[in-house]
């Protein structure tokens, strides 16, 4: 190996370690989903409120008898409707946090003595706030698909939602509707730029999201420095269970923290289905979920959350610090 390529190796802001680097948290974040799919599944359908689901949603064991409805109706393909457009947005929004993170810890924290329980919240933060905003319609699509369990029919054949169709249903819906005025600046505004309808619910997810990517990498960086000594955490020496551990811990925290803002964000992003003819504020779905379930509307199904969000914040930190030490980032 060259001197400069050997320079570009360890160079964290180089064209070579960023792409390794993405590439690392990109797997990770697949392998990471596909092991929580199913569950991902009917934690959409209990916070959208389908009205299918609603009676099992609050305690572990609906989870559970919701997951076996759906394999009874539709097999296991029902269990993971919607995950070919999960991997879609997962890859690149996985690449680009962890990525994202590598790269702002490092202009944060160039050395361990200046890290802080401060600039790990804004490196998360701020990796977060970034992946969302370049992969958030994909995420619209996806829970759409998983909202959906009522398939249509072609014909005597009953037919599974795409993800092209869910994609042009989104761009198409309200256009029929004559209940919004003329003039409306809604109406305007959607007409305009259709694409919007591909963001509903997304300031509130930049805001539920700064504090769930904030928390889950200052736990993960404020567990490995306490638990871990300095020579255990080089990625050079494998940890998978510590990595494991303080992985699940760390989604932990992170899901309790930003659950009432990801309840909110998943009603808005079904308002397309319920009202398609105008944008539904995020104060608007506040008032809604308080005034029809309480404060424990906000927490609809957090306990799957948690078995959902436990493995898969275990096993994607472990996978991309797997990667980084395959790859040697």
């Amino acid at each position: 190996m060259s001197s400069n390529a050997a320079a570009a190796k360890y160079d964290k802001q180089s064209l070579h370690y960023i792409v390794r680097s993405g590439l690392a948290g990109g797997v990770a974040g697949c392998v990471a989903k596909t092991v929580v799919a199913p569950l991902d599944r009917v934690k959409i359908l209990f916070q959208t409120s389908n009205p299918d689901f609603r009676m099992y949603a609050g305690t572990w064991s609906g989870a559970f008898q919701a997951g076996k409805r759906i394999y009874t109706t539709t097999g296991v393909r029902g269990l993971f409707q919607g995950h070919s457009a999960t991997l879609l947005r997962i890859f690149p929004y996985a690449a680009i946090k962890y990525m994202a993170y590598d790269q702002v810890h490092y202009i944060l924290m160039p050395t361990r003595e200046q890290e802080t329980n401060v600039r790990r919240f804004l490196a998360g933060a701020i990796s977060g706030t970034m992946s969302v905003f370049c992969t958030y319609p994909l995420e619209v699509i996806r829970v759409r698909m998983a909202f959906q369990t009522r398939m249509a029919r072609n014909g005597n054949a009953e037919v599974r939602p795409s993800f092209l169709q869910a994609a042009r249903h989104i761009y198409d819906e309200g256009r029929a509707t004559a209940s919004i005025p003329e003039g409306s600046p809604t109406r305007t505004l959607l007409e305009r730029f259709p694409v919007l309808k591909f963001y509903r619910g997304f300031t509130l997810t930049i805001l539920g999201m700064i504090p769930y990517a904030g928390m889950s990498f200052l736990s993960w960086g404020f567990l490995r420095e306490r638990f871990l000594p300095p020579s255990k955490t080089e990625h050079t020496t494998p940890t998978p269970l510590a990595d494991l551990a303080i992985g699940a811990v760390s989604g932990a925290i992170a899901q309790t923290t930003s659950y009432p803002f990801e309840v909110t964000r998943r009603r808005m992003q079904i308002g397309g289905i319920s009202r398609p003819d105008r944008w539904l504020r995020w104060g608007e779905t506040v008032s809604t979920i308080w005034h029809t379930s309480g404060w424990r509307g906000f927490y609809v199904g957090l306990s799957i959350g948690y078995l959902k969000i436990i493995p898969m914040t275990a096993v994607s930190f472990a996978v991309w610090q797997s990667g980084k030490r395959i790859l040697n980032v």
